[in-house]
């Protein structure tokens, strides 16, 4: 598939108006810009990366993200790949429906939950390390594996939301925390078989997330490259 011909037509523009994103149905780090673009309400194209075909390894994938991994976001001429760094530019382009507070504290704890989840928790327990893991000692040892550094940085986010939850995890907004949480959180008690009574503050507000419209059209099974 000619990714990068599909991002931009010979003029070197891009090939549509509305933003493009390249993503796979099952990543949490696709999952999480859907929920976002969702949140500000803006429409954009959806370009399906299929990762278990190694669609992500092609030559034309490399060159607009040389890591090889979803997501990838093309807004005219700017591409960004990472799901941090596209939900930043996302937040400095387009401001409707803030995800970072004004109020300093409470910005730096969005980014301190945001990075335990995208640093500490989702690299340890990529399709590619549990993959290695299997190679090297058997697929026994997956599960284990991911459901200790999943609780790990779960017991963290429990102790560090305790004391500002609301509905969701820093209040009664929506915040940037909860675009990272929500995915890892429905992976973790459903794909991992996490013990979701073990984390009291997450669990709740995973049923919060699960109400809002937002996150129902950012889920998995809804994506069109879905399988069902």
């Amino acid at each position: 598939m000619d990714f990068e011909a599909q991002a931009q037509s010979s003029d070197g523009s891009s090939t549509s108006s509305k933003l493009v994103l390249y993503s796979f149905w099952q990543s949490s780090c696709s999952w999480r810009v859907r929920f976002a673009l969702n949140l500000k309400g803006l429409s954009y194209e959806y370009r399906a990366v299929n990762l278990g075909r190694g669609e992500q390894l092609s030559p034309d994938f490399e060159r607009l993200n040389p890591l090889k991994y979803v997501p990838v976001l093309v807004d005219g001429a700017v591409v960004v790949s990472d799901s941090f760094a596209i939900l930043l530019y996302l937040e400095e382009k387009y401001p409707q429906k803030a995800l970072l507070p004004a109020d300093l504290h409470l910005k730096s704890l969005n980014l301190q939950v945001a990075s335990i989840v995208s640093s500490s928790i989702q690299p340890l327990i990529m399709l590619g390390l549990l993959k290695t893991i299997e190679e090297k000692f058997g697929p026994e040892e997956q599960l284990p594996w991911a459901q200790t550094n999943i609780e790990k940085g779960f017991n963290a986010l429990e102790k560090l939301l305790k004391n500002f939850s609301g509905r969701y995890a820093l209040g009664e907004e929506v915040y940037m925390a909860d675009v990272f949480l929500a995915p890892q959180v429905s992976v973790a008690f459903g794909r991992f078989n996490i013990d979701s009574s073990k984390f009291p503050t997450l669990a709740r507000i995973y049923e919060s997330y699960k109400m809002l419209p937002e996150f129902q059209a950012s889920s998995p099974e809804r994506q069109p490259d879905a399988l069902h």
